[in-house]
């Protein structure tokens, strides 16, 4: 697979594609930490920490299929750019305005979410303008995947270094510089100023017509609450353990082991049906989840929290599949941006939920959520799986990019463009 990886890296404008959309998206990956990082050094609570991380994730759910649907119709960089620096300055009122006046506070968290770029998106309707045939597709969606792991390593590991080097405020305020040079990056560059999506069907619902694409979100939901709950699970087992360091560290693990099990899901080319082979890997991500509750030393902590992410990037990749094969006519980056909606409003339930929870029987107790909600999400995927696979059967053919007009797939680049 690491010779289906470099082919893909070196197809003109993929790696700089990738990279600035990593990039981009690092204040939204990190917001969840660096809020709560931010606000336990202003002197809030964790509940506190958990509202105003949540309400940061309900206003990207919010801003996300919205701002998709104006890429959708008016191509990338009219709305990714212009959204990117609006964000960074709403995460810069928060970061000055701290948690004194708190309607200020929430106002502010809540502007940067929902201005939040759907970069995300846009580079999974990039994709197929850059490269060719569903093989080199589905082996950029696993890439994606496994890069994103990446930068959930590297990304609470500098949010804890900037707090420890300068402060939690600074985190913030950098963090948030990066993004919007990451989201520069992207838009400047020939297929993202050159991409347009085909004609769409006038539909209120846009994307989600699609009752697989519905039944999808509703799995991916609880896989985001899961995630969420670790976040605050883990600042609770921190304090006492090595505070921040320890909690940076646990993280990092996180998403070290998704990142070691999306390389090894890559490896192969799977077939059958990827609505079953979802099941499965979410059935796995939730029984990984459980040993967090023994919350043993540091060392062995960490080992769980890789554990836990194992199989988090494996189900990420094969729902991309799955969404680009289900989504309407016309509405690729809407779509997709309702996946990251979707994550995004279940790790905020997930933070506000664990909140309350962490407070009123400690950090065993938050531990349990992510267990839970990783059950919920392997129920809805059995309840619903017919429905997927339908619709999956279906679209088998129209997922090739020369077949599947929805599949934004012009302009195509010449031979020497692509040296």
């Amino acid at each position: 697979m690491a010779a289906g990886y470099l082919e893909i890296l070196r197809a003109r404008h993929a790696t700089r594609l990738l990279v600035g959309t990593l990039v981009g998206r690092l204040p939204n990956a990190t917001a969840a930490i660096a809020i709560v990082l931010f606000v336990r050094a202003e002197g809030g609570s964790y509940s506190l920490a958990g509202a105003l991380a949540a309400v940061y994730g309900v206003a990207n759910a919010v801003g996300q299929p919205l701002l998709g649907r104006l890429v959708d119709l008016h191509g990338q960089p009219r709305v990714q750019l212009p959204a990117a620096v609006v964000s960074a300055l709403g995460m810069a009122v928060f970061a000055f305005v701290g948690i004194g006046p708190l309607v200020l506070a929430y106002a502010a968290v809540a502007v940067a979410g929902l201005f939040t770029p759907p970069l995300e998106g846009g580079l999974r309707a990039l994709w197929p303008s850059v490269l060719r045939g569903e093989g080199q597709l589905h082996t950029a969606y696993a890439m994606d995947a496994v890069a994103q792991e990446v930068m959930f390593t590297v990304g609470p590991l500098l949010v804890t270094l900037c707090t420890a080097v300068w402060s939690a405020q600074a985190a913030l305020l950098v963090l948030n510089v990066i993004g919007v040079l990451g989201a520069l990056s992207v838009v400047v560059s020939r297929p993202s100023r050159a991409w347009r999506s085909v004609p769409r069907e006038a539909h209120w619902l846009g994307a989600l017509r699609s009752p697989g694409l519905l039944a999808l979100l509703g799995a991916l939901l609880f896989v985001g609450m899961a995630m969420g709950s670790i976040t605050v699970a883990a600042v609770s087992y921190a304090d006492g353990r090595g505070g921040d360091v320890v909690y940076g560290w646990l993280m990092a693990a996180l998403g070290l082991g998704a990142l070691l099990g999306g390389t090894v899901y890559g490896a192969r080319r799977w077939a059958g049906d990827p609505g079953r082979r979802l099941t499965v890997l979410v059935g796995l991500l939730a029984v990984c989840y459980l040993p967090l509750v023994l919350m043993p030393g540091v060392v062995w902590m960490v080992l769980l929290a890789a554990l836990a992410g194992v199989f988090l990037a494996p189900c990420i990749a094969c729902a991309f599949v799955l969404v680009d094969r289900h989504a309407p006519r016309g509405t690729v980056t809407e779509a997709f941006s309702w996946l990251v909606t979707t994550f995004t409003v279940g790790a905020s339930v997930g933070t506000g939920v664990a909140g309350p929870v962490v407070e009123a029987g400690g950090a065993l107790w938050g531990f349990v959520v992510p267990g839970v909600a990783g059950g919920a999400s392997l129920l809805v995927l059995l309840a619903t799986g017919g429905v997927l696979a339908e619709a999956g059967r279906g679209a088998v053919v129209a997922a090739s990019p020369e077949n599947d007009p929805n599949r934004a797939v012009e302009p195509r680049f010449s031979a020497g463009d692509r040296a």
